[in-house]
């Protein structure tokens, strides 16, 4: 593995469709704007299409472009690529696959040699395998880093904020902090349940990322996440 001391992140959600994969995308843009080489990482993905240049995942090509030129070889951003829409076990067992820690670990070496910060996507929530034998607090150990929570904003967050922060200290691994993400754009009462959120999660609020639909270029969201960005850039 490499010794590289690039800093990193691990991105992890209260549940899936939380707005994890934007987040991490923003923030790889936030960083880019602070004058970073960023680069972005999905370790294992399900949901991948069959490519001329073999199976590619959305959110981990949004990832790779997020680093702009050179782009990372997208083998090194998204080692696992598994066909199969569903959890990540699952879609592993129907394509046959084993999913272990060493591939990640040497495509995390490279991206890191060549950056100054990497953001690492998880998949699903904190407590949702990456693979047979492979939780979140694997990857976090495996790779040295800190955890950022994304917190999907909607009935149900607060539940679901707290019982991740709780599970994520249970497991020995540092929460730098939470980022809101506005997924429910019929939420009304988004500002009394941040509020809620800040009083109940003892690590900082680092950014609030908006519902816009149609989605602007990441980095007009990545203003949303500066605070993030800083974090990660002084860890």
């Amino acid at each position: 593995m490499s010794t590289s001391v690039a800093r990193g992140v691990l991105v992890t959600g209260t549940d899936t469709g939380v707005g994890k994969s934007v987040a991490s995308v923003a923030l790889v843009h936030a960083l880019r704007a602070r004058g970073l080489r960023a680069l972005g990482m999905k370790p294992v993905a399900a949901g991948c299409e069959t490519t001329p240049q073999g199976l590619r995942n959305e959110d981990a090509l949004a990832l790779q472009a997020a680093a702009g030129d050179p782009r990372p070889a997208y083998e090194d951003v998204n080692p696992w690529a598994l066909p199969e829409p569903t959890a990540p076990q699952l879609a592993a067992r129907s394509a046959g696959a084993r999913v272990s820690m060493p591939p990640i670990r040497m495509a995390y070496g490279r991206l890191a040699d060549g950056a100054d910060a990497v953001v690492v996507e998880g998949a699903g929530g904190w407590l949702s395998p990456l693979a047979d034998g492979i939780e979140h607090a694997d990857l976090a150990h495996a790779l040295g880093l800190p955890v950022l929570l994304v917190v999907g904003l909607r009935l149900g967050c607060l539940s679901h904020a707290r019982l991740s922060a709780r599970a994520i200290s249970a497991d020995g691994c540092r929460l730098m902090g939470w980022v809101g993400c506005a997924v429910d754009p019929a939420f009304g009462r988004r500002d009394e349940y941040l509020d809620l959120l800040r009083a109940a999660l003892a690590v900082p609020c680092l950014g609030v990322v908006p519902h816009v639909d149609p989605l602007p270029h990441p980095g007009a969201l990545a203003l949303h996440l500066g605070a993030a960005a800083e974090a990660v850039a002084n860890a």
